[in-house]
C-alpha cells in the first residue's frame, strides 16, 4: 500500500451496536494506519441507557467519536420505523454538509440501511462489509440486500456470499471475498483467563456454563417472548449456569431484556450483561460448553473455536453453518434436546477437527487496502453499472 495522499481521504465508519463495533475496530485501526482520516459516526444502542450506553466502551478504547446520532430518543421501546426515519434524516443532514470520500458500513440493521440510503442521496460511495448472507427469519435479510445495491465496494465473508452479490448485479471486480471479521477476531484478540473473566464479571468460569443471546425473530416464527420463555424452560431443565447478553434494539428487544432481568434475579449461576465487549465475549465463548440462542456469533465465531452451538428458530436460517451448529424449533422440548446434545462428550468429540466455513486471515488489512486503492483510483461517487449475469458467457 502506497500511502501517498491518503491522509487527505476521509472515511466515515458507522456503528450502531456493540457487536458491530467489535468487528469494525480492527478495520478502523487499519484505515488509520494507512493515514486515512477516519470519522466514527455512532448511533443506535450505543447511545441508549437501556442497552448499556456502549459509547463509553468505544471512548474507553481510545477511539474519537466524530458525531453521535440518537435515533432511539434514549427509549428502549422506540419502534423500528421511527428509529429508521430519524436515522435517515440525521445521516442525510450530516453527509450533505460534511461529505466524506467513502462511507463504510457493516451488516444488515435498519440504521445501516438508513446510512446507506443517506449516502446514496448524497452521491457518496459505500463500502459494505458482510453482504451476500441469507437470514430468512429477520427483516435484516432484506435490509442487507438493499445495502448491497447501494454500495460500490463489497466485502463478503464467503465465496457463496460473493456469488450472491454478483447475482444481484454487482461487478465482480468490486466484490472481494476477504473472509470474516468475526473469524479474524477469534485469532487476533487477546484471550482472557478464566480467573480474569471471573474477577471482572463476577461469574464463576470454572464451572460448566452456557453463553446465551436471544434476539427477536422479526419475520414470522413464534412471538419473541413466547420463544424466549420456551428457551428459559429448557435451560432450567438442563441445569447449567448461564451467562446472558442482552437482545438488540429490534421490536420486542426491550421486552426480552426485561424478562431476562426477571429470570436472572436471585438465580445462582445466572448473570445478564448489557455488553461484554469483544475481548470478554470471545473469551467467554471460548470456555463455554455451548453457545445458545439465535445470534450470528453461534454461526460465525463459534465454529472457529469448535464450540458447540444451538441455533433456535429461523432468525439465522440460510446462513452457511459448520457441523458445530445444531438447529432446533422454538419449543422447550426441542431446545432442551438440542442443548443436551451440544454439551455431550460425544458431540464435542465429533466436532474437534471441524473446519469453519468462515475464513479470517488479514481480513481487516485487506479491506483497508481495497478501500485505499478505490479512493486513489475512482471518483465515480454513487454511480455504477449493473452487471447482468444473464448475458455473460463463461469467459467473461
Amino acid at each position: 500500500m502506497n500511502i501517498g495522499d491518503s491522509q487527505n481521504k476521509t472515511v466515515a465508519v458507522v456503528t450502531g451496536t456493540r457487536a458491530e463495533f467489535g468487528l469494525l475496530r480492527p478495520v478502523i485501526d487499519e484505515l488509520t494506519k494507512a493515514m486515512m482520516s477516519v470519522r466514527l459516526l455512532v448511533t443506535g444502542t450505543h447511545l441508549a441507557d437501556a442497552f448499556g450506553k456502549t459509547i463509553s466502551e468505544i471512548k474507553a478504547g481510545g477511539y474519537s467519536v466524530e458525531k453521535e446520532f440518537d435515533i432511539l430518543f434514549n427509549d428502549a421501546e422506540t419502534p423500528m420505523d421511527k428509529a429508521f426515519a430519524r436515522a435517515f434524516s440525521l445521516f442525510f443532514e450530516y453527509f450533505s454538509s460534511n461529505p466524506p470520500d467513502i462511507v463504510v458500513l457493516l451488516g444488515d440493521r435498519y440504521e445501516t440501511l438508513a446510512a446507506a440510503l443517506a449516502a446514496g442521496m448524497s452521491n457518496l460511495p459505500v463500502a459494505h462489509i458482510g453482504g451476500g448472507d441469507v437470514t430468512e427469519g429477520a427483516k435484516d435479510d432484506c435490509f442487507r440486500h438493499c445495502v448491497t445495491k447501494l454500495s460500490r465496494l463489497h466485502f463478503p465473508s464467503t465465496e457463496r456470499c460473493r456469488r450472491r452479490i454478483i447475482q444481484l448485479g454487482e461487478a465482480p471486480e468490486r466484490v472481494f471475498n476477504v473472509g470474516s471479521l468475526g473469524a479474524e477476531n477469534m485469532t487476533k484478540l487477546p484471550v482472557m483467563s478464566k480467573r480474569e473473566l471471573s474477577h471482572c464479571l463476577g461469574f464463576d468460569f470454572d464451572r460448566d456454563y452456557l453463553l446465551v443471546t436471544y434476539h427477536p425473530e422479526t419475520l414470522g416464527g413464534v412471538h419473541p417472548l413466547k420463544g424466549l420463555n420456551e428457551m428459559l424452560f429448557a435451560l432450567d431443565a438442563v441445569g447449567l449456569s448461564v451467562l446472558f447478553t442482552k437482545a438488540n434494539a429490534d421490536d420486542e428487544g426491550a421486552a426480552i431484556n426485561r424478562r431476562l432481568a426477571e429470570y436472572c434475579e436471585g438465580r445462582d449461576g445466572c448473570r445478564l450483561f448489557d455488553s461484554l465487549g469483544a475481548e470478554r465475549y470471545m473469551s467467554a465463548l471460548r470456555y463455554a460448553k455451548a453457545v445458545v440462542g439465535n445470534s450470528s456469533s453461534a454461526v460465525v465465531e463459534a465454529p472457529v473455536l469448535r464450540v458447540p452451538a444451538v441455533d433456535i428458530g429461523g432468525r439465522q436460517k440460510g446462513r452457511e453453518t459448520g457441523v458445530n451448529v445444531i438447529n432446533c424449533k422454538e419449543d422447550r422440548v426441542s431446545i432442551e434436546r438440542a442443548v443436551r446434545k451440544a454439551v455431550s462428550d460425544e458431540f464435542r468429540e465429533s466436532i474437534k477437527d471441524m473446519q469453519s466455513p468462515y475464513g479470517g486471515v488479514d481480513v481487516s488489512k485487506n479491506i483497508a487496502s481495497e478501500i485505499f486503492e478505490f479512493l486513489q483510483n475512482d471518483s465515480g461517487g454513487f454511480r455504477k453499472q449493473f452487471y447482468d449475469v444473464c448475458f455473460k458467457t463463461d469467459g467473461e
